[in-house]
């Protein structure tokens, strides 16, 4: 008799994931990101860290807020805490319309789809856009979550170089062009404009039109991602590459930026026919989003001086921003560079030659200081001369006090290049590279 004996799971080529065999082919286009394996950085308090992106929110009337949740789940709680649209609550569309009227935007509320955060949108975006093998131009560099949104869904990244005026119009007709000629489908421009991430700068007023013809010519659709948009130091806001061509730019926007990042609330402003599919999108992914997060950024809008606040924004990132560029003359040593943002939340450094600023990370936690490596913002393996500093969230005793440390390691591997040659021709002894685990 032959004993039943249940089948031996398929471990396939991995023995420590059993699974791998059964992962679609998209899945190894899905990577960690260098920078969300820094964000435990900021938790030990003996690090200073000029890694995270994470809004400083100590200005947020609290008290207010509270009493306004309050109101709302006693008030509206059956509705607040039941399913919604996946389009996202009327009267927010509406408010969001009035806010991007700010950056020249004229927009109908209908054409608003309310995300769980930019994010979101930005992925529904790629997934309606990219088949696998499709290009996408980004700035070099650019922002690592949509990187890894175009990874996941095996688009191919090219980058366009910018300058302090932002994306360079030649780059872009040169990249366009390269691709037609090898026959690539370029899918979409995805740009931001206003006070980059990683980069700090911001495309000039007198680029913008030039951009938007150029991706018309070639047909190529724009992404305009704009989380920072209403952060300018000086109260400045640009005109929107929407406002310039409304048929063919998708426009992404944030209420992490200038309200509160846990709330995850973000927007797509799309073509009447793109709409309708991202609506789609949305229902599949999250059915519907939080319909309470929704009610509570509309309460905040429609009874708060939200313009007030974000000016007690900008006049707090503007205080770190001052520190953080007197502190990197003071301190970095000659062959740095970096740029001077005139709004959002970071500083784009450039080091001397044979400094790797990803081999030199392990040592400056050592040294209690994070930052995030260059090589995180580019698909295709450059940065690593540069290095992202985020100004928004330590205060500027702190920031000071991470530059000087930081400026000391820096300076600890100019020696050493000059000693022993570039990083990466060289052993020397020092921490290893932490893992995601345990920075």
């Amino acid at each position: 008799m032959t004993e039943n004996r249940p089948a031996k799971p398929q471990t396939g080529r991995n023995n420590l994931d059993p699974h791998l065999d059964r992962y679609a082919a998209r899945t190894a286009g899905m990577t960690a990101s260098e920078i969300r394996a820094l964000f435990a950085v900021a938790s030990r308090p003996e690090v200073v860290s000029l890694a995270g992106g994470m809004p400083n929110l100590a200005a947020l009337p609290l008290d207010t807020l509270s009493a306004q949740v309050g109101e709302i789940i006693a008030e509206e709680g059956l509705v607040a805490l039941q399913y919604g649209s996946a389009h996202g609550i009327p009267a927010l569309r509406d408010q969001i319309c009035e806010i991007m009227a700010l950056e020249g935007i004229k927009a109908h509320p209908d054409d608003v789809v309310v995300t769980v955060g930019s994010q979101m949108g930005l992925d529904m975006v790629t997934r309606l856009f990219c088949d696998p093998g499709d290009v996408v131009i980004a700035e070099g560099p650019s922002y690592v979550g949509a990187l890894g949104s175009f990874s996941a869904y095996q688009a191919n990244v090219v980058h366009v170089a910018m300058d302090e005026h932002g994306l360079v119009p030649e780059g872009l007709r040169e990249a366009l062009r390269q691709a037609e000629k090898a026959g690539q489908r370029v899918k979409f421009l995805y740009t931001i404009p206003n006070f980059h991430n990683p980069a700090g700068v911001t495309l000039s007023v007198e680029r913008r039109p030039e951009i938007v013809e150029i991706c018309r010519e070639h047909g190529v659709l724009i992404i305009e991602d704009n989380p920072y948009g209403l952060l300018g130091f000086d109260g400045q806001t640009y005109p929107a590459l929407r406002s310039l061509d409304p048929d063919n730019v998708v426009y992404l926007g944030s209420f992490s930026k200038t309200f509160a990042s846990g709330l995850r609330v973000g927007w797509v402003l799309a073509p009447h026919a793109v709409r309708e599919k991202l609506v789609l999108a949305a229902e599949s992914a999250t059915l519907c989003p939080p319909t309470f997060n929704q009610m509570i950024v509309s309460r905040y809008l429609a009874t708060h001086d939200w313009k007030g606040q974000v000016k007690k924004f900008r006049e707090n990132y503007r205080e770190r921003r001052d520190a953080m560029l007197s502190a990197l003359q003071q301190y970095l040593p000659p062959g740095c560079s970096w740029t001077n943002p005139d709004g959002g939340f970071y500083v784009w450094v450039t080091v001397p030659e044979g400094v790797d600023t990803k081999a030199m990370l392990p040592r400056a936690v050592t040294a209690r200081v994070a930052y995030a490596s260059g090589t995180g913002f580019y698909a295709d393996g450059f940065g690593s001369r540069q290095m992202r500093l985020s100004y928004c969230y330590p205060t500027p005793e702190r920031i000071r006090e991470g530059v000087r440390r930081l400026a000391a390691v820096l300076e600890s591997e100019m020696d050493l290049s000059r000693t022993f040659g570039s990083v990466k021709a060289r052993t020397i002894p020092g921490p290893e590279t932490p893992s995601p685990d345990t920075v």
